[in-house]
C-alpha cells in the first residue's frame, strides 16, 4: 500500500515525515495554482522538489533528509502526480514511502493549519513564539 489519505495523515502526523515535492514557490506560498484558495504547505513538511529528488541516489537522499532507516515518509504535491513519482523513486531507493494522493488540492480546501512565507514571516517577528 503506497497511498495515504488525509484522515490517516492527520492522525499519524507526529510519527510521519512529510515531504512537499512541489516547486519552492508553491511550498512557500508565494505563488500557487489558481484553483486553490489557500497557498502554502502542510506544517512540518520538508521541501524536497521532485526534480531534485529524481537526480539523487540513495546516499544523497538519506544525507539530505537525515532520517533513520525505516522512517515512514509521505510525499505530496499539488494533485498527487509528482508525489506519486517521488514515492516510486523513494521506494526504489529503499525508503518506506507513501503518496498522499489528495495532496495540496485537497488539503487547501480544509480548515487545517498551513504554513506560508507570509505566515512564517509574521510568526518569526514575535519573539515569544518558539519553534
Amino acid at each position: 500500500m503506497t497511498d495515504i489519505d488525509l484522515t490517516e495523515l492527520m492522525e499519524r502526523r507526529d510519527e510521519l515525515v512529510v515531504l512537499d515535492v512541489r516547486a519552492l514557490w508553491e511550498y512557500d506560498g508565494s505563488h500557487g495554482n489558481d484553483c486553490c484558495v489557500r497557498q502554502g504547505h502542510i506544517p512540518g513538511a520538508i521541501h524536497f522538489d521532485v526534480q531534485e529528488l529524481l537526480t539523487m541516489g540513495e546516499v544523497e537522499v538519506r544525507e539530505r533528509l537525515g532520517l533513520p532507516e525505516g522512517t515512514e515518509v509521505v510525499a505530496y504535491c499539488h494533485s498527487g502526480s509528482r508525489s506519486q513519482m517521488a514515492t516510486q523513486a523513494l521506494l526504489a531507493l529503499g525508503f518506506n514511502a507513501r503518496n498522499y494522493r489528495g495532496s495540496w488540492h485537497e488539503y487547501a480546501t480544509t480548515d487545517l493549519p498551513l504554513r506560508s512565507e507570509e505566515h512564517t514571516s509574521e510568526l518569526q517577528s514575535h519573539s515569544f513564539i518558539s519553534y
